[in-house]
């Protein structure tokens, strides 16, 4: 994960106060994908007049997900012309919250610069449920955090895993536990024994899973998806510098993550397959935010 200044593992002092985590408590469950975040970032985002460099700072990280294949595409909910692309997006977006709506159409801002990226025109991306719905040949993974909304995009006719995630505000400590499993405890920082021995922030784990979540989600089929209720449910481990996450019911679905630092935050996007494209794999049309 080398980037801009150096290695990506070097963290350095764990930014977030994570520590080594305690064993799950009976009755305690673990996180559904995305619950943590929306209860840690609730409505509240950046100030505005900090938003552009925030954006900046991520767009230095360009050259990496583009080493990989993908489009980068940023927006944020200060930008002044902000708006929908279509006639769908703007009716989703009336029924929302001031903050959610801002959100909303910088995602679909950040999805349509990432598809530019890859020389893919794309106008309008309505929605389904929760799962934005792109035209035929077109996919992007969409994520938010913090005012900022970041998209990555393959190029047409790439039957490539998809999936990032932005964390701008680290997890608490305890979240671990609802994270991880026994047998990844070992990945996190430990500040006593200084980064060189467990070069992965909880924050960078929570954020990897997610985006390997996203991809792992639409290349399983039903009967397997059962089996992937919460986090806990993908296994990490390191593989170089990056993460080799697979579902833990179905190890043949296997993803490689990069984890960059921004901040006292993390980016996530899921680099391609471990191994081989697991055989029952379609190609990949729609990437949950």
């Amino acid at each position: 994960m080398t980037g801009p200044g150096g290695s990506a593992r070097r963290w350095g002092a764990d930014p977030g106060g994570q520590g080594a985590y305690g064993r799950t408590a009976p009755g305690v469950l673990a996180a559904a994908p995305g619950s943590l975040r929306r209860e840690r970032d609730g409505v509240s985002a950046a100030g505005a007049e900090h938003l552009p460099a925030a954006v900046a700072a991520l767009a230095r990280l360009r050259p990496l997900p583009a080493a990989a294949g993908l489009g980068l595409g940023l927006a944020h909910v200060g930008e002044p012309r902000l708006g929908p692309g279509g006639p769908a997006e703007a009716s989703a977006a009336a029924s929302m919250a001031p903050h959610r709506r801002r959100e909303f159409l910088a995602g679909r801002q950040a999805a349509r610069r990432a598809l530019r990226a890859v020389g893919t025109d794309c106008g309008e991306i309505p929605r389904a449920g929760r799962l934005p719905v792109f035209a035929p040949g077109r996919a992007a993974s969409i994520s938010h955090s913090a005012g900022i909304a970041v998209a990555v995009a393959r190029r047409p006719g790439q039957n490539a895993p998809l999936g990032c995630d932005l964390e701008l505000q680290p997890l608490p400590a305890g979240a671990a536990r609802l994270v991880l499993r026994e047998d990844e405890e070992g990945l996190l920082v430990d500040t006593a024994a200084g980064p060189q021995d467990a070069p992965w922030p909880l924050t960078a784990l929570f954020s990897a899973k997610e985006a390997a979540w996203k991809a792992l989600n639409l290349a399983v089929g039903q009967a397997t998806a059962t089996s992937m209720r919460t986090l806990r449910d993908l296994w990490a481990r390191p593989s170089g510098e990056e993460l080799r996450i697979a579902l833990r019911a179905d190890p043949a679905y296997a993803v490689r993550v990069r984890a960059l630092p921004v901040g006292a935050g993390v980016f996530s996007y899921v680099v391609g397959w471990a191994d081989a494209a697991p055989a029952s794999a379609d190609g990949l049309c729609d990437a949950d935010e």
